[in-house]
């Protein structure tokens, strides 16, 4: 039986509009995002199939091209339209940031780090670039690989900081083994900018450390 002939009470797009998409489980507003299912299979039953052959909403929405592609019931266009919607996501967040002080929304920054670098299959180092008053001027991706003392240049973060007129920055990276735990490496590298940037009287407030569902704050840990 197709969803149109459901009690109105259970689908999904309804169940949402009536008591809001907190309400609903995964695959009821996974089979939102489908729409339609395919022959023989609801739309809700689509999606349960599709989270258990991923292993979740996770891996489901953090699936390259190919596997996305591949499975049954998607295929570019849904993944062209996954992609615009976390990326409307993202760019939401940043707003949110943009309007006000970063320090004062220690939440909405953890949320915001955490979509643009918790689903990266490599290591990044970036960036969020404060005014005086700590509101944000820019988020940048600045390094990519291994992160080590030897492949941050202190020397590059400065120079962008100015550019941009930076007063302050709080640094990110992921640790994309999923454990969010610091390094010694990340240590290294973290009193190394503050050192440099110190030069030039722009403040590193904090230091965060995005794992798999953990961010580890060395602002927090007592360590900046």
């Amino acid at each position: 039986m197709g969803i149109n002939h459901w009690p109105e009470g259970e689908r999904p797009r309804e169940k949402l509009l009536a008591f809001g998409p907190q309400t609903l489980s995964d695959a009821e507003l996974l089979a939102i995002f489908l729409r339609v299912g395919v022959k023989g299979r609801s739309a809700v039953d689509l999606a349960r199939d599709l989270l258990t052959s991923f292993g979740g909403l996770r891996p489901l929405m953090e699936a390259d091209q190919v596997a996305f592609c591949a499975a049954r019931g998607l295929g570019s266009a849904k993944y062209a339209q996954l992609q615009a919607t976390l990326e409307l996501s993202r760019r939401h967040l940043a707003s949110q940031l943009a309007r006000g002080n970063a320090l004062t929304s220690p939440a909405l920054v953890r949320h915001y780090l955490t979509s643009q670098l918790r689903h990266l299959g490599h290591e990044e180092f970036a960036v969020l670039f404060l005014d005086t008053q700590h509101r944000i001027i820019r988020y940048e991706s600045l390094f990519r690989g291994t992160l080590d003392s030897a492949s941050v240049y202190p020397r590059d973060v400065a120079k962008r900081a100015l550019e941009l007129g930076a007063g302050a920055l709080i640094l990110a990276h992921n640790h994309p083994s999923g454990v969010a735990e610091p390094s010694d490496a990340d240590r290294r590298i973290t009193d190394r900018l503050k050192d440099a940037l110190g030069l030039f009287d722009i403040r590193v407030l904090d230091h965060f450390v995005v794992g798999d569902g953990e961010v580890v704050s060395f602002a927090e840990r007592g360590w900046i």
